[in-house]
């Protein structure tokens, strides 16, 4: 079973969606704190083989090349827009190899709508 490491911008409810992976968290871990370099290098050094994240930014931040994690970047984190296709995230694990960069693309999540206040 390939090991996958959820990245703390990542939504908890993939946990019970990845079911074909070793699913553990940034914070299981102690790495929580770790910036987006050291943690990929922490993870591949544990032997993950997918980290997951929805930070935007982490793969300008990081090169992939020479690495044997792959990095599989969601296009939102915000956890109904995902839970409606979950299909998306499953099939871009299932595809990541080794140094592989994969955005999984999403709509942006609907703006919550803040009422009007009172007429006064």
């Amino acid at each position: 079973m390939r090991r996958l490491l959820l990245d703390q911008s990542a939504p908890w409810g993939l946990r019970q969606v990845l079911t074909a992976f070793d699913v553990n968290s940034a914070y299981d871990m102690g790495w929580d704190r770790l910036a987006n370099g050291l943690l990929l290098t922490a993870a591949e050094q544990a032997g993950f083989a997918i980290l997951l994240s929805a930070d935007q930014n982490i793969w300008h931040q990081n090169r992939m090349a020479g690495r044997k994690i792959a990095l599989v970047v969601l296009g939102t984190n915000h956890w109904d827009t995902i839970k409606r296709d979950t299909c998306l995230v499953i099939e871009a694990c299932n595809r990541a190899g080794e140094g592989a960069y994969i955005v999984v693309p999403y709509p942006k999540p609907p703006r919550r709508r803040r009422p009007f206040p009172p007429a006064p």
